[in-house]
């Protein structure tokens, strides 16, 4: 089973992405997403540098894939959506119907189809199949048994990955939450996001962890992790994702090579884990649960 990391979701300052980037060059990662899929308005990395983040990645032997933005608003985003669909170098991760709808009027059979395009049924599966898709990233509430009936009900086959570690992108919304939490407007947030690199966490009355505010996505405050589950994944998924965090992604990925390889039981890489983790682990929905919850079969 290969490993894939994720594009970026949290806005850091360029040298700080760049060097994340360098050690994940001589990372066991094989694929790369690469892009901004959150917020236009972050620019501390425009598309050219995408680019060449990506050439240097795919000379470190990784697998690049540039990733589009989830939410289009404005006439900006949709020309730098034109780019990313327009380019030859890498394949793109269609994150929004746009994108869909311009790789497939393009002819480009070999896009992914991104964990935001709402595929829950084998129809909607063989339509984008049809459009071009070669992988799909399964929507991380979809549970593991669902994905095995999906992939059984399909006429085509196509790859497979599955969100496995990160915390949970939950919703969009034209409305920046964490302007609001510093009491300015989206349009003038004073990229307040650079100073938090893993999110906002927001809280109960009691106090306890409840959601995880970035920008314009909503996140869960728990951090999904499959580790534990690493056999019941085998025969459904080609790949696993592995969001990037704060700190200590290097040490997750290196902990689900290890497991995977079988150095490492699953159960022993989870409680490992949670030594790198910004919070608890998760994986309700894997087993058709209330996301929050930490499910052990008994």
């Amino acid at each position: 089973m290969k490993l894939a990391l994720g594009p970026l979701l949290y806005y850091w300052p360029r040298q700080e992405v760049l060097d994340f980037y360098a050690g994940i060059a001589a990372s066991p990662v094989d694929a790369v997403y690469l892009g901004e899929t959150v917020c236009s308005r972050r620019h501390e990395l425009r598309l050219d540098d995408w680019l060449e983040l990506g050439r240097q990645l795919a000379a470190a032997g990784k697998e690049v894939i540039l990733a589009s933005q989830s939410l289009i608003e404005s006439e900006s985003d949709l020309k730098t959506l034109r780019q990313i669909a327009g380019q030859e170098e890498f394949r793109v991760e269609a994150n929004d119907m746009g994108a869909v709808r311009l790789l497939a009027e393009a002819g480009v059979t070999n896009w992914i189809a991104g964990p935001t395009l709402n595929i829950f049924n084998p129809r909607t599966l063989e339509l984008l199949i049809a459009s071009g898709a070669s992988r799909w990233v399964v929507a991380p509430e979809i549970p593991g048994a669902e994905l095995a009936a999906i992939r059984a009900g399909l006429v085509q086959t196509i790859e497979t990955e599955v969100y496995a570690y990160g915390r949970l992108p939950l919703a969009f919304s034209a409305r920046c939450f964490t302007a609001r939490h510093f009491n300015l407007q989206k349009d003038a947030c004073e990229f307040r996001c650079l100073a938090i690199r893993d999110g906002l966490p927001l809280l109960t009355r009691e106090g306890e962890p409840f959601l995880t505010l970035n920008g314009v996505q909503t996140q869960s405050a728990r951090v999904h992790n499959l580790l534990a589950d690493l056999p019941g994944l085998a025969g459904r998924a080609e790949l696993l994702r592995i969001s990037p965090q704060g700190a200590h992604s290097l040490e997750i990925v290196r902990l689900f090579r290890t497991a995977l390889e079988g150095r490492l039981t699953p159960a022993a890489a989870l409680d490992a884990s949670r030594d790198y983790m910004p919070e608890a682990p998760c994986n309700g929905f894997w087993h058709g649960r209330p996301g929050v919850e930490q499910y052990v079969a008994a």
